[in-house]
């Protein structure tokens, strides 16, 4: 976001160690994450496939589901997959689905182990759930849309598997838990199109913001609605660099100008945005980072582990200043410090009209304001003040991610923050009341 440039993203490799009060993406997945790789890949899609012969008829008109005939082909840079039609056989760090052999094909050199090792079996199965999508996507003879369309539609199928994982259905993953939903969601920031790529480009997949939301739409609504994703109803939020000199900074601004021109305007919105939160004026918030000790404050409302906080006793808001702030921005982005202030002063909106921020309702409620902040973001113009530009809505969800695994409210995921914050990313202030 810039003043009249931009904010945007620098990539997030290691994104939750990083960050002052967060966990390790090791946890396994599965509580017997030690198998080797080709039986939790095997695992994974034999119980896809029995998701399907559930709810494919639904999608059909009743016509029974047909597992892939080709079958699965691991490779290697020495044993590369077999050809796909007209496409030769090379090796490639990925996983695909080729429609005219009717297979699956997946590197078992480099990117499948290391989806494991680093985030668990459950993104294992997601990642075949979601090239499963495409078997379907052929089963049912849509494939009449654009890649990016194709490809999220994927994402929202491999969610409505995970919901039936959730759901105690799975015969491959059991009691999931929140930190595994958090491990998959990492894994998939990863999994992203760079920023800057068009969602008109030949291979896009979305960026992570939008391939989130697909697989949560999956969860929440399951397969009828991923089935219904089509080109004009699709809320893809993937834009490429404007200029330049955007490109080259990676759409950042310095640390110092992002906290001020975040901050000032983060103020101007709830200036316009209270009253219609809550009946009455918006008093300006005081914003106070400090470096060492933080403010005297005997009524702290945590954001990031303790790090940040709005201080009900004395209104003003507050954050670290000499490690927090900067790391957030130097290993995320400059968005990274627009979610961390969003949550600041949507805590102080929620506060000020008299709701709860420390249980789960609280927290969600949150997030969802510090979505509609974004989204008024989102629908500026340029000359209106600060925008968002390719990358900023990557870093919100990484920020997210390190937040839930740092904050202290029990029982609730960053996986369900992020929900609760696109929903009000896309649907702005009146999503969140």
């Amino acid at each position: 976001m810039i003043a009249d440039r931009r904010f945007s993203a620098a990539v997030l490799a290691v994104l939750l160690t990083a960050v002052a009060g967060c966990v390790s993406v090791r946890e396994s997945a599965e509580p017997d994450a030690g198998v080797p790789l080709d039986d939790v890949v095997t695992r994974s899609v034999k119980d896809v496939e029995r998701f399907w012969v559930d709810r494919y008829p639904e999608l059909s008109r009743g016509t029974a589901f047909e597992p892939i005939r080709g079958g699965l082909h691991p490779y290697t840079e020495t044993t590369p997959p077999p050809a796909c039609g007209d496409q030769q056989s090379a090796y490639q760090p990925n996983a695909f689905y080729c429609p005219a052999g009717d297979f699956i094909g997946w590197d078992a050199q480099t990117l499948i182990p290391q989806l494991q090792e680093q985030f668990g079996p459950l993104l294992v199965g997601v990642v075949f759930a979601h090239e499963y999508g495409h078997a379907v996507q052929a089963r049912l003879d849509a494939v009449d849309q654009p890649t990016v369309v194709l490809e999220q539609q994927a994402d929202c199928y491999a969610g409505a598997w995970m919901a039936d994982a959730l759901a105690g259905r799975s015969e491959a993953f059991t009691g999931v838990t929140p930190a595994q939903l958090d491990n998959t969601v990492a894994g998939l920031l990863l999994l992203r199109d760079q920023p800057g790529t068009p969602a008109q480009a030949a291979e896009a997949h979305g960026n992570a913001f939008d391939r989130i939301r697909a697989l949560q739409d999956g969860v929440e609504k399951g397969a009828a609605i991923c089935a219904a994703y089509r080109a004009d109803n699709l809320p893809v939020t993937e834009v490429p660099f404007t200029s330049q000199q955007d490109a080259a900074t990676g759409g950042d601004l310095p640390y110092a100008e992002a906290v001020a021109s975040l901050a000032e305007d983060a103020q101007g919105y709830w200036s316009r945005a209270y009253p219609d939160l809550a009946g009455e004026p918006w008093r300006p918030l005081p914003v106070q980072p400090f470096t060492g000790a933080p403010p005297s404050c005997t009524a702290p409302d945590p954001a990031a582990g303790g790090s940040a906080f709005y201080c009900t006793a004395g209104d003003f808001v507050t954050f670290d200043n000499g490690r927090l702030g900067p790391r957030l921005h130097r290993n995320i982005g400059d968005n990274a410090i627009g979610m961390l202030l969003g949550d600041l002063f949507a805590r102080a909106a929620q506060n000020r009209r008299g709701e709860s921020t420390s249980d789960r309702a609280g927290q969600l409620a949150v997030d969802c304001l510090a979505g509609a902040w974004t989204n008024d973001q989102l629908k500026r113009r340029p000359g209106q003040g600060l925008t968002l530009s390719p990358g900023d809505l990557d870093e919100a969800v990484a920020a997210l991610l390190a937040f839930g695994r740092a904050g202290e409210v029990t029982g609730i995921s960053a996986f369900d923050r992020i929900a609760s914050y696109r929903s009000g990313v896309l649907q702005g202030l009146s999503a969140c009341t």
